[in-house]
């Protein structure tokens, strides 16, 4: 059987009301990681904000992009891709996370009371605009 007879015979075999169903779940996962913050708790706010949203990533990659009726395959290089990613990420987070260091130069100005009000412009370098 043909690549897309399978997809086809998925569609037919499940329909529309799967992915209505999965559209339910998102949604409440959604409503989930929106409330669970308002608890003011930091693990649980990483929990709904950063879990759910791992969760519901897998469930859009699995049933809206096919993942699921797909061979093996595409899922190892989502998970290599995932992994180059994070390694990426750790490699250079020690260098660009850090708040000083040698030839590290800070660009950012703390804003001022009379900027805040929209009197001043900090650095006194720009001027008023007329």
């Amino acid at each position: 059987m043909s690549e897309a007879a399978e997809h086809q015979e998925h569609h037919e075999a499940h329909g529309a009301g799967r992915y209505v169903k999965i559209w339910i779940i998102l949604l409440v996962l959604l409503g989930v990681s929106v409330i669970g913050p308002l608890a003011e708790i930091k693990w649980l706010t990483l929990i709904t904000a950063f879990g759910i949203a791992l969760v519901k990533a897998g469930m859009v990659c699995a049933y809206f992009m096919h993942l699921n009726i797909e061979k093996k395959l595409a899922w190892y290089i989502l998970f290599a891709t995932l992994l180059l990613l994070l390694v990426f990420f750790t490699g250079i987070a020690p260098d660009v996370m850090k708040p000083e260091g040698q030839n590290w130069e800070s660009l950012y100005v703390e804003p001022t009371q009379t900027d805040v009000e929209g009197h001043g412009y900090g650095d006194g370098h720009a001027e008023k605009a007329h």
